[in-house]
Parts: structure tokens; C-alpha cells; sequence
């Protein structure tokens, strides 16, 4: 990866958090000024012993920190982050949260959250309105699949069609890595030259596409040259628009994919190349270099029929909001298989920041920026609702028990909760992030 890939990539991640980060809090804003509740800060970030940037407006403090792990509101009388003691020894005032009445105090709890969720429901329209749906029929695979090695160790076949996973047919031919793993998938529905045949995935074969980040299956590809980057390795050796490949060094290279798995044999070499052109065999030769990029690629949209959807405004609304709760119950299931399957370690599931940038594409994409987004909304919204002090979620679980049963928690409960979930918290944090920088380290 370019140093300019990981420039985007950081730029992209920074944004996107911003972007959650101020209209989470801006949720625990707006209801807090509504009840009349007095907020002390408005920050993006953390601010620890200094502030890159502050200014205040009436009786709130707004402000950019320096540590970009998040951002908060400071609001009056609440037990938080910050832990005000002196402010919490004194009597409630009218204006502090500790004051408000219980549903009042859950409104203003639940901001956050609920401001994450309409975020990923509208950002999903609107991509849906503005780009519409595209995706690679299962069906239409014409070429069938491509296999890594993981695959072929359980009887999978370049050019097998896939029928369905579990005896339920996948749509969308990016989605069947993702059913497998859901599903725990014990078999795979295939056709091989005309044949239909059920291919067991045997135990440990999720566990490996986890660990090893294998999609086990992917779109076979002719490489049919369309793009030729000028004074690039390709260019260099004669390659035209419209050639298909045929063999490198030797070794088939028709399909992309076979193409791939030999150029990284032959770093630094000089290699014959042959292609078709025209309906005739021409023979190259290609210097190949370090970074094993000869320049020219393949066009797939060319190459299959997609299925493309598009969205009026009004259809896009319903559609968003159906994405919304498919992406939310995906995540849930996801997060589920660490605690009940035996092949999901959370050690080879979990990441931290570094994880999450490298989700988003080495290119400025608005499109990929946008569903990423949505993503980190929904993801946000789930995270911040579990019954953990210190979390929204937390502080819900003690308005509830407190609304149930009449009884409020004393502050000073409140107080050692909201520093447990803290230790838990940044416990985890640092777990997640340890793990990026292990996995970067030994290449894990």
C-alpha cells in the first residue's frame, strides 16, 4: 500500500468519525436544551490538559481535542467521563440532569443513539436515490468462480457455478462469503459442468476465512486488457487495449486471477508474455517489477450483466430503512459468533482503528466514504446501547431499573459503575488497537 493509499484512507476514517461523533452528542445536545438542562461542553475529541481549538457560546464550551478517540458533552450533574465530585456533592439545581425527571433523563440518553440510527437509514436512501443499487447477479457468473487454496481443499473448482448456500440461494454473488460465515454454512450448492453437487465445508474452514481474511470464493475474470497506464511496465512491452491474456512466463494466465497468483512469482524478471490479438497469438516480453503492478487491468462491469436498481425519492426512503435493519442484524449476528462458535476467535475477529480504515478504499470514493459511514453509524448505535457503564446503554439500564421501581441509584454507585465501565472500556480499547499493531508488526 502507497503512502498516499494510507493518507486517504486516515483522511477518510477522521472524517467519517467526525461526522458520527458531532451528531451523536448533538443527540444528547438537542433533548438536554429542550429540558432546560445545563451543558458545560461540546467537544469533538478529548481534550486531556488542552484543546486545539475552543470558543464559548452562553453558558456551553465548544471545542476540538487533540486525542481523536471520540468526543462528549459535558452536561450538568451527571455522572460521566468527567468525574465532577465537586460538582456532585453539592445539592441538585433546577438546571442540572441529576434534577430531571426519569423519562426526561432517557430522552436525553437515548439522543445519541437514536440520532445514529436515523443517520444510517437516511444515509442509505439517500445513496440508494442518488447512486441506486448494483450488484452482481449470483446467476450471472458466467465464467464461475475463482478458488483460492481454502477452497480447493474442500473440492471447489475454478469455473464452478454457485447455487446456494445452505440450500438457500444467494442473490448477490458478493454476499456468499458473508452467508457462509453468518450461516455457519455446513454445505455449498454447486454446478460443475452441467452437474449440480453439494460440497461439504468442513469444521475450520470459517475459522480460516476469518483468520486469514479468504473470501473463499470470488468472480472468474478473462483478462481482457482495458485500461494501459502510460510508461508503465505494459505499456512498455507492447500491450494494447482490447488483448486477452493468455500466458505468463509460461503459465496461464487467462484468467485474472491466475494472472495474479503468477506475476508475484516473477518480481524483477524479464518474462514472455503471450496474448490474443485480433485472433492472433503475439509474443512479448515484460519486465516485471518490484511492486509486481504492470499497469494495465481488466473492465468487469464489461464483462457481466449487472443488475442495477434506481430509486425514486420516495421509493429510496423505504428501501434505506430495509437496508438499515439488514445491515443492523447482520452486525448482530457477527458479533454474536464470538461468543458461539468455536471457530470465531475474537482475537482473529476484533480490530481497532487501523482495521477500520483499511475499509475504506485507497481512492477517494464518495460512494464507498458514504456506505462506510452508514456502517459506522449503525455499528456506533449498537455499541453505545449495550448495558455497560459508561456506555448510553448503561446509564438507560439504571434509568429503567429507576423508573420500574421508583428507586434511583445513589450517586456514589452511579459513580464506581461509571469507573468500571471505564477500565472495561478503555481495557478494550487497548485491546483492539494492540491487536492492529501486532497484526502490522508480524504480519498476523
Amino acid at each position: 500500500m502507497t503512502t498516499a493509499q494510507i493518507l486517504i484512507k486516515a483522511a477518510q476514517l477522521i472524517l467519517s468519525l467526525s461526522i458520527l461523533v458531532v451528531l451523536h452528542e448533538l443527540g444528547h445536545f438537542i433533548p438536554a436544551k429542550l429540558f432546560k438542562t445545563r451543558v458545560e461542553k461540546f467537544y469533538l475529541f478529548f481534550d486531556p490538559w488542552f484543546s486545539l481549538f475552543k470558543f464559548r457560546k452562553g453558558e456551553t464550551e465548544y471545542g476540538i481535542g487533540w486525542l481523536p478517540l471520540g468526543g462528549y458533552v459535558k452536561i450538568s450533574g451527571m455522572v460521566d467521563e468527567s468525574m465532577d465530585r465537586e460538582q456532585l456533592a453539592k445539592p441538585p439545581e433546577d438546571w442540572e440532569f441529576r434534577s430531571k425527571k426519569a423519562w426526561q433523563r432517557l430522552i436525553i440518553m437515548i439522543g445519541g443513539v437514536t440520532v445514529n440510527l436515523i443517520l444510517g437509514f437516511l444515509i442509505y436512501s439517500m445513496i440508494l436515490w442518488h447512486w441506486g443499487e448494483t450488484y452482481l447477479p449470483t446467476a450471472n457468473t458466467t465464467y464461475g468462480i475463482a478458488t483460492d487454496s481454502l477452497a480447493q481443499s474442500i473440492g471447489l473448482r475454478d469455473g464452478d457455478m454457485i447455487l446456494g448456500v445452505e440450500n438457500q440461494p444467494v442473490e448477490n454473488f458478493k454476499a456468499v462469503p458473508g452467508q457462509i460465515i453468518l450461516r455457519q454454512a455446513k454445505t455449498i450448492q454447486i454446478s460443475r459442468e452441467g452437474q449440480k453437487m453439494d460440497i461439504a465445508i468442513p469444521d475450520g474452514v470459517v475459522g480460516k476465512m476469518i483468520k486469514y481474511k479468504l473470501s473463499l470464493v470470488d468472480v472468474r475474470v478473462p483478462f481482457l486488457v482495458d485500461t494501459i497506464a502510460a510508461k508503465s511496465a505494459a505499456d512498455s512491452a507492447g500491450i494494447r487495449k482490447g488483448d486477452q491474456l493468455l500466458t505468463l512466463n509460461g503459465q496461464p494466465a487467462y484468467y485474472y486471477h491466475e494472472f495474479k497468483n503468477e506475476i508475484v512469482k516473477d518480481r524483477n524478471k524479464v518474462v514472455p508474455l503471450q496474448v490474443l490479438r485480433g485472433g492472433d497469438t503475439v509474443n512479448l516480453t515484460v519486465h516485471v517489477p518490484e511492486t509486481a503492478v504492470l499497469g494495465f487491468n481488466v473492465n468487469v462491469e464489461k464483462m457481466f450483466t449487472f443488475s442495477v436498481k434506481h430509486f425514486t425519492f420516495f421509493e429510496a426512503i423505504p428501501a434505506g430503512f430495509k437496508k438499515c435493519i439488514k445491515t443492523l442484524v447482520d452486525y448482530v449476528q457477527q458479533l454474536r459468533l464470538i461468543f458461539v462458535s468455536k471457530e470465531v476467535k475474537a482475537s482473529e475477529s476484533l480490530g481497532g482503528f487501523m482495521t477500520i480504515a483499511n475499509l475504506f478504499p485507497g481512492a477517494w470514493d464518495w460512494m464507498a466514504f458514504w456506505e462506510m459511514t452508514a456502517l459506522l453509524s449503525i455499528i456506533l448505535a449498537f455499541m453505545n446501547i449495550l448495558p455497560i457503564p459508561a456506555l448510553d446503554g448503561g446509564h438507560v439500564l439504571f434509568l429503567i431499573y429507576e423508573m420500574v421501581t421508583g428507586r434511583k441509584p445513589s450517586e456514589k454507585f452511579l459513580e464506581y459503575a461509571q469507573i468500571v465501565g471505564m477500565v472495561i472500556l478503555f481495557g478494550l480499547l487497548l485491546y483492539a488497537n494492540g491487536l492492529d499493531i501486532y497484526r502490522r508488526i508480524f504480519g498476523k
